[in-house]
């Protein structure tokens, strides 16, 4: 698949209430976004860039126009399920915790409870709110809601990531980390669409980018084609007496070349993580989030790694067999059920998990024909009840005549 997105002649219009075109939001749209590329959509307001992204994703009809995205229509859920959408406002559950949250949005896209539980732990620790996991997210700032919601777009680790203003309300320190985690993100294999608003942040990470001004794309390409400046050179150099510059001056105007020598500054986004990075390593206590450079187990894994660590989440993902399934008891002990056979994938699991298949026995007892007793011993067994009952034997001849008499009356 060459492309990830594609979009054929793609046009929105909103109408007013009698039918008549008021807004062209999107005009005749032809979009490529190549497999693994980081792909910047820029524009100034209601250029149709938002409008693009909810065309895109279904969530508006096109008035004429398709779209084809990882191959197939977003509106699938197959094809769905392999993408990840951060929106420009994150709508989140205000009285749920960030734990919480995450946990809601692993469980729409059906992923097994211990899938769950690893990722939620490590995107909490990538995105910097391990420390305030079990804090109700309406009481987040923005600029942590906003991390929440890049961590609640990870959850399924898509295939494409749909990004829309990432870094609004974040610090200079969250803005560079999510930069750096679209850039690692796009090494695993991933293709990332980005809309912003910050040219230096697309600057930073984006392979190509599209400006669209009326709904129409009026520029497209690589980021260095298009600002490279080919009429004029630049040069760096260390630091060189006064009179090596004049010299070099001198041989630029005989090239008739004007010249202008400054020394060079560094970049205040820089400067300012630099000296926030010497503050953390002094352990400084902070009562916001915690910036990191890790990035998740489940989404640093390369591509020629993604079939072993598949076979990995099903194997997590199957259920116990029978015979080894937890009984609802106080003890928490697994209890053996003896009547159930394991089916042959259940089998295999066991194998795999080194355990070994028990087969439940039971000893077969032949039992004599029974002979009857004679009446001595039927007479002694009956000694033995009474004692054992606390009854007093009686006398052979009062038992005789007992059984005479009842004979008698007979």
């Amino acid at each position: 698949m060459e492309y990830a997105i594609e979009t054929f002649s793609l046009t929105k219009i909103f109408s007013d209430w009698w039918g008549r075109e008021r807004v062209r939001a999107v005009d005749d749209l032809n979009l490529q976004i190549r497999t693994n590329e980081v792909f910047g959509l820029l524009g100034p307001n209601g250029s149709g860039k938002t409008t693009t992204l909810k065309l895109l994703l279904g969530l508006l009809h096109p008035t004429k126009g398709r779209t084809v995205m990882l191959g197939g229509d977003s509106t699938n859920p197959k094809i769905s399920a392999r993408i990840g959408f951060l929106p420009e406002e994150s709508y989140l559950y205000r009285y749920l915790t960030a734990r919480e949250t995450l946990d809601f949005y692993g469980r729409l896209f059906a992923l097994p409870a211990k899938v769950r539980k690893i990722r939620i732990e490590t995107l909490l620790d990538m995105v910097g709110l391990k420390a305030v996991a079990d804090r109700q997210v309406g009481t987040f700032s923005k600029g942590m809601a906003r991390r929440i919601g890049l961590a609640q777009a990870l959850i399924n680790d898509p295939d494409l990531l749909i990004l829309d203003e990432p870094t609004t309300g974040l610090d200079p320190i969250g803005t560079r980390q999510i930069k750096d985690l679209i850039i690692e993100l796009a090494k695993r294999g991933k293709t990332i669409l980005l809309c912003s608003h910050l040219l230096a942040d697309v600057e930073d990470v984006c392979d190509r980018i599209a400006i669209l001004y009326g709904g129409k794309i009026q520029a497209q390409g690589r980021v260095k084609d298009l600002l490279q400046q080919t009429d004029r050179r630049q040069i760096t150099m260390g630091a060189v007496s006064d009179v090596t510059i004049e010299r070099i001056k001198e041989i630029l105007e005989g090239e008739q070349s004007q010249c202008e020598v400054d020394s060079p500054m560094e970049r205040l986004e820089a400067f300012f993580i630099r000296i926030v990075n010497a503050a953390q390593q002094q352990v400084r206590p902070t009562g916001g989030a915690i910036s990191t450079t890790k990035i998740g187990d489940f989404l640093a894994c390369k591509p020629e790694e993604e079939p072993q660590r598949r076979i990995l989440d099903e194997l997590v993902s199957t259920p116990l067999p029978p015979q080894f399934q937890q009984e609802p008891a106080m003890t928490g002990q697994v209890v053996p059920v003896a009547d159930s056979k394991p089916k042959p994938d259940e089998q295999l699991l066991c194998k795999l998990a080194g355990q070994a298949e028990t087969v439940h026995t039971e000893p077969v007892v032949k039992k004599a024909p029974a002979e009857a007793e004679s009446p001595q011993q039927e007479q002694i067994r009956k000694d033995i009840l009474d004692q054992l009952a606390g009854r007093p034997a009686l006398p052979d001849s009062k038992q005789t005549g007992n059984n005479q008499g009842d004979a008698g009356n007979a």
